[in-house]
């Protein structure tokens, strides 16, 4: 039963119907739902095994950029201030601005760099299982 509660409470969280304990509405915004990463290919399935969650904050400075790498598992990340460019290894380019959401390649090489004048800082989330890599650099 406790499980079925909780579910419920986590279905009416996301659908942005849910009232505070003050009475008071709270507001949720879907930043990115989909099943294919920023160059619109479908995202692979979930590995098996134990899963790992693990949650980055990258600060990267302005005038930086990022070597070539790939990451091995599903993430997802929220740009919180400054931009970011990300640059596929086919030149695909997505520019991100601070409040936009990246749904990021998966075992496609690529890298970023901040063309901006401030730090760019990204929270990412990544969807893996211990002992394997989230990130490979070339």
């Amino acid at each position: 039963m406790k499980k079925i509660l909780c579910a419920v409470c986590f279905v009416l969280f996301l659908s942005g119907n849910v009232m505070a304990a003050d009475g008071g509405n709270v507001n949720v915004d879907v930043l990115a739902k989909t099943g294919k990463s920023w160059d619109n290919k479908p995202l692979p399935p979930y590995e098996k095994g134990r899963p790992e969650v693990t949650i980055l904050r990258i600060r990267i400075p302005a005038g930086e950029t990022l070597q070539m790498h790939k990451h091995t598992v599903i993430n997802a990340g929220v740009l919180i201030s400054g931009e970011l460019t990300v640059i596929s290894d086919d030149n695909k380019t997505l520019r991100l601005k601070a409040g936009d959401a990246i749904v990021e390649l998966v075992n496609k090489n690529h890298y970023g760099k901040n063309e901006g004048k401030e730090t760019a800082e990204i929270i990412v989330f990544y969807a893996g299982t211990p002992n394997k890599p989230i990130t490979v650099t070339k």
